[in-house]
């Protein structure tokens, strides 16, 4: 009896890394929200990201100082700082700016159907890279989770004719690759040099980079003429969907690893379905329900499957 009950027990680092990974599903899922939200005025995608990083930079500059003053903390190597940097570059820099540019053209709905690749892609990554094997609990996950999500935005597809879905959907689905290179390449530094630290370093990196690509294209003035309206989501964005999930990201990671926790992150799209239907009016239709079951199901058989060692 023991034996058999066992199998549904879970350490509280499992149950902390499953309940991180929800948040950070959820608080990215909300950026797409703030973004539709803020392109109802007169704000380009530069700008917009350069100001969600900006308010963004202090809160990981202040976790670095933090983390400095530790003085048990192993110094970090040569090809630390490189990982530091180019996965930073390429997870929160470059893939923001692709789905910046994406949401230009495409709904939010269809722009979690494509972003929400990237479980798929991290598996593929995974298994190609460091020869994972994907177990058929995993790839009944993926299966239920993407029907489900299929199903939730196939209207998307029947209703969007703009000559800008194929571009915006191209620059998204760029956008889900550089995050899943992200995700694979962040699970194996964290492992060495810690979650927090490399959330800070990363996450800063992406700030300057955002920065720069501003002062480079615009008047730096350009962020100081934004609206309220402008200025207030994009410091919702910074704090929920950039500060508080990055974080929490980079917690599920060291709990329960990155191939795990990209794909609870299928929960993101139902997230962005009722966020989208309250703060955008966006239709919500029997079909969309029966998706979210399905997309909640394979979600639930990834956070309550038992961690393997």
């Amino acid at each position: 009896m023991n034996q058999f009950f066992a199998g549904f027990f879970f350490t509280r680092q499992h149950v902390y890394g499953v309940m991180f990974a929800l948040l950070s599903a959820v608080g990215f899922s909300a950026k797409a929200i703030f973004v539709k939200l803020a392109y109802l005025e007169a704000v380009d995608a530069i700008t917009l990201l350069a100001l969600r990083m900006a308010f963004s930079v202090p809160f990981f500059v202040l976790a670095i100082w933090f983390g400095n003053r530790d003085s048990k903390r192993e110094p970090m190597q040569q090809r630390d700082w490189l990982a530091v940097l180019v996965l930073g570059f390429i997870g929160y820099y470059l893939a923001s700016f692709l789905d910046f540019l994406g949401l230009q053209y495409i709904s939010a709905g269809l722009e979690r159907l494509i972003l929400f690749l990237y479980p798929t892609m991290v598996v593929l990554i995974s298994a190609i890279v460091f020869r994972h094997r994907v177990g058929k609990t995993v790839m009944l996950a993926l299966l239920l989770s993407y029907a489900g999500i299929v199903l939730v935005f196939l209207h998307d597809f029947g209703v969007q004719q703009e000559d800008g879905v194929l571009v915006g959907g191209g620059l998204v689905f760029a956008s889900a690759l550089a995050y899943a290179v992200y995700l694979v390449g962040a699970g194996h530094t964290i492992a060495r040099i810690g979650a927090m630290r490399f959330t800070a370093y990363a996450m800063t990196v992406a700030c300057l980079a955002a920065l720069v690509q501003f002062a480079l294209t615009h008047p730096l003035g350009g962020l100081m003429v934004q609206s309220g309206r402008v200025y207030g989501l994009s410091l919702a964005m910074a704090l929920l969907s950039t500060v508080l999930p990055a974080f929490t990201l980079a917690a599920a990671m060291r709990r329960i690893g990155s191939m795990q926790t990209s794909l609870i992150g299928a929960i993101g799209p139902v997230a962005t379905i009722y966020l989208a239907y309250w703060f955008l009016g966006e239709t919500l239709s029997l079909v969309q329900f029966v998706g979210s079951v399905l997309v909640l199901a394979g979600v639930l058989m990834i956070s309550l499957r038992r961690q393997k060692n």
